[in-house]
């Protein structure tokens, strides 16, 4: 027998061990192993139950991601006929799940004819969150133990369900408590069965997962989720497989279920979300830090400035279960954002995600105060004030003078130099930047700044609270902006340009939206606030002094106090919730064109994508290049977690690898002489991208 898998009876009972470290991840040899051992079982007349059950931390956490997209994936035998073969098994087939079971784990235990799990287990279908769906019977076996309706939710949403959830469903059959051995209670449940003389698969409890459904059910819930399923292949073929589980036999359905798994798994888009999956683990591997770096402890936190991020900053860590010191300079301002934090807990509640006793709890973590002296002990601090330089300084030498020896200082600068701030403190090793998204307390992604002097302890200790506090976290070095603000700027640039030229906020954020953006980046501006681009631009006027054109418009906005959403008008108006085309812009957008000299003409939805999205491309090759990014993985998972890019299309820089990037080069090129001097002066392909195309290079990464 393989060392795959563990193999050994225990008097009638065959014991199958999934023994392929560290998630017994069923990829073509483990699936090969566990058939071999299967059908040993079933072979052996001393045999008359069988225990499916992983070794270490998993039952299994699913099919081997690498496999798919290549041939591998359905190489022999395949997971779906291997689970077809254990589901026709003639003896008692029990799955004992421990740690996680979850896609083609929990498909293998589906094929089981009892489940039996532990009370920390968790279970789930996460497939359509990397563009794929449940292929080895998942779409047509849990709708008929579950339902068609609670199916749906597992398989849509990709969430794990607790142990507690599944019993409750039917999804298991016993739950074992926490101190018990689960593998001596399958056996036990095994030889219970043998004893009973029980089938070696019971009747399906919803044999007619279709009965007591509405007639327009599956219509009505593709209605319902269109706007979020927008342009998304894997939610759509998921539904139709779970379709086909209520329309005919399960031999049926499971035929049909591999058509679909078969057509997503070749999708350009589920390339684009296992691209997001690899790039979030190879994200963890920063240079100079290992697992042998030393970390830091951090059991208390302070964060100063309780605005609205400060507020979702400390939010963080009291989710975490981290006690947290919100300073502010005066009573009323602290009062005011103790007060926004429990109105946000409040909002959970009311939302069933947090229990009353909850938000205490986590209210009672969050302490105010006035005074810098009452956070001398903590282990970081996040300085989280006013985007201003001299200001951040000014922090930073209180904390020089006031936090104790080895204690991290942090700031949420979005775009300063963090070199500049570590500068004034005699501790730079231990100055960092933790850039959160508003809201800081939603928001998954956390951009990592490291400074020129911050050390290797630093970075490690602040990697590993970023994973504690739930962020995903990409490295960034030290430039204007970043990683993601970087690259904002030329692809904003271009946005703003065009309404000049002669587009309409509309017509841009409607080209931007259909690629699949959360948000056009004009209707960005306006919810972030009109005044805030203003005061960047304002921090740093003599960089872009060359070109004062392309934020002529946003300038007058900003004039005119239309700073967006806050005062109801900014590129839209706002009525209520709903935002609306505003003819004023478009007026004032005509006059500022005539005075700049600009001719305006009709733009193509074309243009607005190749130059709002092709300057984005180009900055991050060049972010890249300058080694400001590690990689272009690192750049994607920037943008899908901070800037709305869809997940579907795999971040920018994977989504200039689809559309070639000799198509990205000569559209940049293209429009260099096309657009004059403006053109000249700001489509200018970066070195790398030029060099990767003469190449012939398809995948964007250094030379």
């Amino acid at each position: 027998m393989t060392t795959l898998i563990d193999y050994r009876l225990d008097g009638e009972v065959a014991l199958i061990g999934l023994a392929r470290p560290p998630v017994n991840a069923l990829g073509q040899p483990l699936r090969e192993a566990l058939a071999e051992a299967f059908e040993l079982a079933i072979a052996d007349s001393q045999v008359h139950a069988v225990v499916i059950y992983g070794q270490g931390r998993a039952f299994s956490a699913g099919a081997d991601i690498s496999e798919f997209g290549s041939p591998a994936a359905f190489a022999a035998p395949d997971l779906a006929s291997l689970l077809s073969r254990l589901a026709a098994s003639p003896k008692p087939l029990i799955a004992a799940i421990a740690g996680t079971a979850l896609g083609g784990g929990l498909e293998t235990a589906l094929a089981c004819g009892y489940r039996i799990s532990s009370a920390q287990a968790t279970l789930g279908l996460p497939e359509t969150r990397i563009g794929l769906l449940p292929g080895a019977g998942g779409t047509q076996r849990l709708p008929r133990l579950i339902g068609a309706v609670a199916a749906l939710e597992i398989i849509l949403s990709g969430e794990p369900v607790s142990a507690a959830e599944a019993l409750a469903l039917g999804l298991i059959d016993r739950l074992v408590p926490d101190g018990e051995d689960l593998l001596a209670a399958a056996t036990e449940l095994a030889r219970n069965l043998v004893a009973e003389s029980a089938p070696a698969q019971r009747a399906w409890r919803y044999s007619d997962p279709a009965r007591g459904l509405p007639t327009a059910f599956f219509d009505d819930y593709v209605a319902a989720r269109a706007r979020r399923w927008k342009g998304q292949l894997a939610p759509v073929l998921a539904l139709e497989a779970v379709k086909a589980a209520c329309a005919g036999s399960l031999e049926e359905g499971l035929a049909s279920e591999q058509l679909l798994f078969k057509q997503v798994e070749s999708s350009a888009q589920s390339a684009a979300l296992r691209h997001q999956f690899f790039a979030q683990r190879e994200a963890l591997k920063v240079c100079g830090v290992d697992k042998n770096t030393a970390r830091r402890p951090v059991n208390r936190v302070a964060v100063i400035g309780a605005g609205t991020m400060g507020g979702g900053i400390a939010m963080n860590f009291a989710n975490a279960g981290i006690p947290v010191t919100l300073l502010e300079l005066k009573g009323e301002a602290l009062d005011r954002g103790l007060a926004h934090i429990r109105k946000q807990y409040d909002s959970s509640v009311k939302r069933g995600k947090l229990t009353p006793l909850q938000l205490e709890v986590r209210m009672s973590l969050i302490t105010g105060t006035l005074e810098y002296a009452d956070i001398a002990q903590v282990d970081l601090v996040i300085e989280a004030v006013f985007e201003s330089l001299s200001i951040k300084q000014n922090v930073f030498r209180t904390l020089d003078e006031v936090c104790k020896t080895g204690a991290i200082l942090a700031t949420n600068t979005s775009t300063l130099d963090v070199d500049l701030i570590a500068a004034v403190t005699r501790r730079p090793h231990d100055v960092i930047g933790l850039h959160f998204f508003s809201p800081a307390n939603v928001m998954k992604l956390l951009e990592v700044v490291r400074g020129r002097e911050t050390s290797p302890q630093v970075l490690a200790t602040t990697l590993d609270l970023a994973r504690q506090i739930g962020k995903t976290a990409v490295v960034s070095g030290v430039c204007f902006g970043f990683i993601g603000n970087r690259m904002l700027e030329p692809y904003a640039r271009e946005a703003h340009r065009l309404v000049l030229e002669g587009a309409t906020p509309a017509q841009v954020d409607g080209v931007l939206t259909e690629l699949g953006l959360a948000m056009g980046v004009l209707s960005m501006y306006d919810l972030a606030g009109i005044d805030v681009g203003y005061l960047v631009r304002e921090s740093r006027r003599e960089a872009i002094a060359h070109d004062a054109s392309y934020f002529k418009l946003a300038d007058e906005l900003y004039a005119q106090g239309r700073h967006g959403q806050k005062t109801g008008r900014g590129f839209y108006r706002y009525e209520g919730r709903d935002r609306v085309e505003d003819y004023e812009v478009v007026a004032c957008a005509e006059v500022l064109a005539s005075e700049l000299g600009i001719t305006r003409r009709v733009i193509s939805n074309e243009e607005i994508h190749d130059r709002c999205l092709f300057m984005l491309i180009n900055e991050g090759v060049q972010l890249l290049d300058e080694g400001i990014a590690e990689r272009s993985g690192d750049i994607d998972l920037v943008w899908i977690n901070g800037y709305g890019f869809p997940a579907w299309r795999g971040g920018p820089m994977h989504y200039a690898e689809q559309l070639g990037l000799g198509r990205v080069l000569a559209g940049i090129e293209r429009y260099r002489e096309q657009l004059g001097e403006y053109g000249r002066m700001w489509f200018r392909p970066v070195p790398l991208l030029q060099r990767l195309v003469a190449a012939g290079q398809t995948r964007i990464q250094r030379l």
